[in-house]
């Protein structure tokens, strides 16, 4: 459980940097469009699983990489998508 906390906290983190954000380009931006239709629909599916999670958890921007395609994926309290063979972890956000 600690070292999945650690891990969930160092991967958020290490995600940020100074004046990021905002719409994304050129291959993240057509993965999302891909697999969402458009940035604001993955802003608003994402935004709806983090504030929709009861309890202590994650929202994570995944790639199933069975499908290729990118899709907003929960965990509860230290869980992780790498224990999941077929995600890997773009994205998350504490809940």
């Amino acid at each position: 459980n600690l070292a999945a906390q650690i891990f969930n906290h160092t991967f958020y983190w290490e995600s940020m940097c100074p004046n990021g954000g905002g719409e994304p380009t050129g291959k993240v931006a057509d993965e999302i469009n891909a697999s969402f239709g458009s940035f604001a629909k993955f802003k608003e599916e994402f935004t709806n699983v983090a504030v929709g999670h009861f309890g202590s958890g994650w929202a994570w921007l995944v790639k199933d990489t069975n499908s290729g395609k990118l899709k907003v994926y929960q965990t509860h309290d230290a869980g992780c998508p790498l224990t999941e063979p077929n995600l890997k972890p773009l994205l998350t956000c504490d809940v």
